[in-house]
């Protein structure tokens, strides 16, 4: 009924369990269906022809809107805290407090700050640049939750302004997309101070950061869920769902495929190895939202 589960990429440590998930969510029917996903590295490429593909946060990092000392500060950033966000040998209880760690914000804000001027709106500019590549099948899952309004939440630790900027170029920015991400806050020069609010990473995206938008509760009848996600921090992208009757965890793993491979299926019901594709996802789209 879904062939895409056929492909060589795909691992599920338990079938017959997932098979009954998603044949639940299909008989729930599509008015009950929402989706959550991650962005980067999951509607996006982790890779193309090689070489690694950018994510929202290295399209600002590379632009003109962050300065030669501000992209060395992040380049050090990066290179400290990515070996915690995928250290399989560390749970998410001792993560999370690393990842939170002042130095963080306040590197990241304090090499905004060191940026010359750049016009309101930059984040096209960047993308242009930056050559984000979103997996294929992209535009086929935006269409069809569109086309089925069913709603597609995108819960991101990346540069908001930039990952809907993706979207638009894509021309699928549709009524039922809606978006939590990092955004960047202009002064009325156009120049580029800081991150607005608390900021998003790959470990506190959960209701906390949630409290007072009330999104969750607005969809509070739907109870079926399909989570996306590349990483442990993304399980709890469902914390703030009022009422959750049956969901479905399909994990991108990108990295470090042999040694992660198991956690990643104790976590995730459907975990894909290095498929830059979003075909099993729009697969059981498909089966569940097309009438038979």
């Amino acid at each position: 009924q879904v062939p895409e589960l056929e492909k060589a990429t795909v691992r599920i440590q338990q079938p017959e369990r997932v098979l009954g998930i998603i044949r639940a969510i299909k008989e729930q029917g599509m008015n009950k269906l929402q989706v959550i996903s991650d962005f980067d590295m999951t509607l996006s490429r982790f890779g193309c022809n090689g070489r690694r593909c950018p994510t929202s946060h290295n399209i600002l990092d590379n632009s003109r809107v962050i300065s030669e000392d501000g992209k060395k500060k992040l380049k050090d950033l990066l290179h400290h805290y990515y070996p915690i966000e995928i250290d399989p040998n560390r749970t998410l209880e001792e993560k999370r407090p690393l990842m939170l760690a002042p130095v963080w914000g306040g590197l990241k804000h304090e090499s905004l700050r060191l940026a010359p001027r750049c016009e309101l709106g930059g984040g096209g500019t960047m993308l242009c640049n930056g050559h984000v590549c979103s997996r294929d099948g992209f535009n086929e899952m935006f269409d069809q939750l569109h086309k089925y309004n069913v709603p597609l939440f995108i819960f991101s630790a990346g540069v908001g302004d930039i990952l809907e900027e993706i979207i638009r170029q894509a021309n699928v920015f549709y009524s039922n997309v809606n978006v939590v991400s990092n955004y960047m806050d202009f002064d009325d020069n156009g120049v580029l101070r800081r991150f607005k609010g608390p900021l998003i990473h790959t470990y506190n995206k959960n209701n906390s950061v949630l409290q007072g938008t009330e999104y969750f509760q607005q969809l509070s009848t739907r109870t079926s869920i399909i989570l996306l996600g590349d990483s442990m921090g993304d399980l709890t992208m469902a914390d703030g769902v009022p009422s959750v009757e049956n969901i479905l965890k399909i994990g991108f793993l990108n990295d470090k495929v042999e040694e992660r491979r198991g956690k990643y299926l104790d976590a995730y019901d459907i975990v894909l190895e290095s498929d830059e594709t979003l075909d099993v996802v729009n697969g059981i789209l498909r089966y569940i939202l097309i009438k038979t």
